[in-house]
């Protein structure tokens, strides 16, 4: 990139991010590259080797009492044996990484390890490999199946395996040198996954003193790792912040008489409050509307609460911070799919799960959703089942429920006006339990996706109008975050032209705004809508606005429109990603008061159709040039003219993974104002 396009991006980030993230960015990299940091950190290891004290380094529970086995054992069921095949598949060295199929597990790299600061070179690769890869099994997640299959068996090979393993890691990559400490999200997300196991084990044989020694004295040089380098996480304001600040409080509750305890405490509270105060608007939104991170800062409130209320219960969080963790608890919650636990696949989906404490899939948010109901709202939710796994070990004993709801309470009727008129917008189909989400944002900081206005379609546990997910972060074009692009999302774009500026492989600046023009729930007639609009085109003088419709005999409209100056040809383009079903493209003359285009879908629960064109017709407009309909998968076209980019035509359910899927694409040339609609059909339940 030429020095001026430089200069003009930095300018421009400055203007929509602020002075003060960009500042602490560069601050951070003066820090990398003028040798600070390895100085630093340098100084801080020889200090710990020479002062750290046995009487230093005593661990002490994070955690109240565990949960009751009996109880546990039958809240799980024949679930039981779900975790007991996780953790054996741990003893025979294979893991799952982002809730994927099982992979070797390694933790050991390549020597000699160079200072950590050498890795952080902006590639985010090691070995020609995404760095993800590399750091997800040092995460130690796995960790917290074991501890759990332990807990539950009593069987010794779990915590042989996790003993082994962890010697194993700590030997291989010695404090601040290879990539395993290139990261301190990295750094503090492993602490916690290290405090939680050594809970579990702290019972067991195998745990000596000196291994537990030898963990303490790694829970000091991860907490000291994470301190220099927080300018970084404050720069992005978003998980970074919150798991770093809570690797600090973690590592001070476990080692309370360490001398560097009471700035670990300081710090790590001070930082943890701020950031869900600052990164939780107040009508429980998200700052990186994505579901994945949504509920990864819902786990780490738990975890903080779990920590807090056994450790720190002195010192309450303020009541502004409840307030906000209620209604984020909500927000998500309203999201989540009744007959699968699954939500929409908004935002980044890199496959974080800081804490899998649950047998239940990655996909299921049932368990995240449970615990936090419990703690922050103060809800039992109901019906009780293995989803419960995860409030087992994270709710506390003050976590008392004053009331029961069911988990389809935001599926009822009667919640309908709530759900279309707040955060996050959805319209709910009586007729046939069909229920559709809308992404409608104000941003506040980066967003992640060109999303605005893409629109998610479920029915019966279906996932009808899908969001592509992430699928890589770092990898060679075309798949360097690429599934982030409005062109793979259910929405609307104009002259092939994203309307975001892509400014890095995470950076999007000139940020589209969205917001609700109306609402309306009429339920006597089961006829329920909203119409929202995007400003992205605003430098072409072009608006979007979307209409969503759950009509009264099952069927969604959805109509398009666009509106600007009247003298320019313009080339409109609708999106669909649809399930790589059986299809077949039909005639759709008779079915619909406008010319479409039908494609008829083969779903497990019965035949789909969805017809889109322009509306209303040419004929009464009179603007429509040319119309073109396409249908792609994984990159190729099946039907129509034209050509399509790679990345259309896939489905990323987590990390590393993308399936093939339908696309749909209308693609139309006229001048404005224009119209499309778009018309799913359902199988008649009447």
């Amino acid at each position: 990139m030429k020095l001026s396009s430089r200069i003009w991006i930095g300018l421009k980030a400055i203007s929509e991010l602020g002075a003060a993230p960009v500042g602490l960015y560069a601050l951070y990299q003066l820090g990398l590259h003028s040798g600070h940091y390895q100085r630093q950190l340098s100084a801080a290891l020889s200090w710990l080797n020479t002062h750290q004290r046995q009487s230093h380094l005593i661990l002490r529970p994070c955690m109240a009492s565990l949960p009751d086995q009996d109880i546990f054992l039958k809240l799980l069921g024949d679930n039981v044996g779900a975790l007991y095949e996780q953790a054996d598949e741990i003893l025979n060295d294979r893991v799952r990484l982002f809730g994927g199929s099982p992979v070797p597990l390694v933790l050991t790299l390549p020597e000699p390890l160079k200072n950590w600061t050498k890795y952080d070179d902006g590639t985010n690769q090691f070995g020609g490999q995404d760095i993800k890869y590399i750091w997800e099994p040092a995460r130690f997640g796995w960790a917290c199946s074991l501890a759990t299959a332990y807990y539950l068996s009593g069987n010794e090979h779990y915590a042989d395996t996790f003993w082994d393993y962890t010697d194993r890691f700590l030997t291989s990559n010695p404090p601040y040198f290879g990539p395993h400490w290139a990261s301190a999200q990295e750094v503090a997300i492993r602490l916690i996954a290290l405090a939680f196991a050594y809970q579990a084990f702290a019972q067991s044989s195998r745990t000596t003193p000196d291994r537990a020694e030898h963990l303490a004295r790694a829970i000091a040089f991860h907490a000291e790792r994470i301190l220099p380098t927080m300018v970084y996480a404050r720069s992005q304001s978003n998980n970074h912040l919150i798991t770093e600040a809570l690797g600090l409080y973690t590592a001070a509750a476990l080692l309370p008489d360490h001398p560097m305890a009471s700035k670990w405490h300081h710090l790590g509270w001070k930082w943890v409050q701020f950031a869900l105060r600052k990164q939780i608007e107040p009508d429980g939104t998200y700052s990186q509307h994505s579901t994945n991170y949504h509920r990864l800062m819902l786990q780490a409130a738990l975890w903080a609460f779990a920590v807090h209320n056994h450790c720190f219960s002195n010192e309450p969080f303020p009541p502004e911070i409840i307030t906000r963790l209620s209604a984020t608890t909500h927000w998500l919650w309203k999201l989540v799919d009744p007959d699968t636990g699954n939500v929409p696949n908004l935002g980044h989906n890199d496959g974080a799960y800081i804490l899998p404490l649950t047998v239940r899939p990655y996909p299921d948010y049932r368990p995240v959703i449970y615990a936090a109901a419990r703690s922050f709202l103060k809800i039992n939710l109901v019906p009780e089942g293995p989803w419960n796994d995860m409030g087992c070990w994270l709710n506390g004993v003050d976590d008392i429920p004053q009331k029961s709801e069911d988990i389809n309470l935001w599926r009822d009727k009667a919640a309908q006006k709530e759900l279309t008129n707040e955060a996050p917008h959805i319209l709910l189909n009586p007729l046939n339990r069909s229920w559709a989400f809308v992404h409608v944002a104000e941003y506040h900081s980066r967003p992640a996706h060109v999303d605005q206005l893409h629109l998610d379609l479920w029915w019966h546990g279906l996932n009808l109008a899908m969001d592509p997910g992430t699928y890589l972060y770092n990898s060679a074009s075309p798949w360097d975050n690429s599934l982030t692009s409005a062109f793979v999302h259910n929405t609307v774009t104009v002259d092939n032209q994203e309307f975001m500026l892509r400014a890095g492989r995470y950076l999007y600046l000139d940020w589209a705004q969205a917001n609700i023009i109306t609402s309306r729930t009429a339920y006597d007639q089961n006829n329920h809508s909203l119409t929202a609009q995007q400003h992205g085109y605003r430098k072409m003088g072009i608006t979007h606005s979307r209409s969503v419709t759950a009509m009264n005999n099952g069927n969604w409209e959805i109509i398009d429109h666009l509106d600007g100056p009247p003298d320019h040809v313009h080339t409109i383009r609708l999106h669909w990603l649809l399930p790589d079903w059986a299809y077949r493209i039909q005639d759709a003359s008779n079915k619909t008061d406008f010319p479409a285009f039908e494609i008829f879908l083969q779903s497990p629960h019965g035949g789909i159709s969805l017809l889109s064109g322009v509306f209303p017709p040419e004929s009464e407009k009179g603007h429509v040039k040319n119309v073109n309909f396409k249908l792609a998968r994984a990159g190729e076209l099946l039907a129509g003219s034209g050509t399509v980019p790679p990345i259309v035509g896939y489905y990323s359910p987590t990390y590393g993974e993308k399936i093939p899927a339908l696309a749909y694409i209308i693609e139309i040339t006229a001048d404005l104002p224009v119209s499309m609609k778009s018309l799913w059909i359902l199988p008649d339940e009447s």
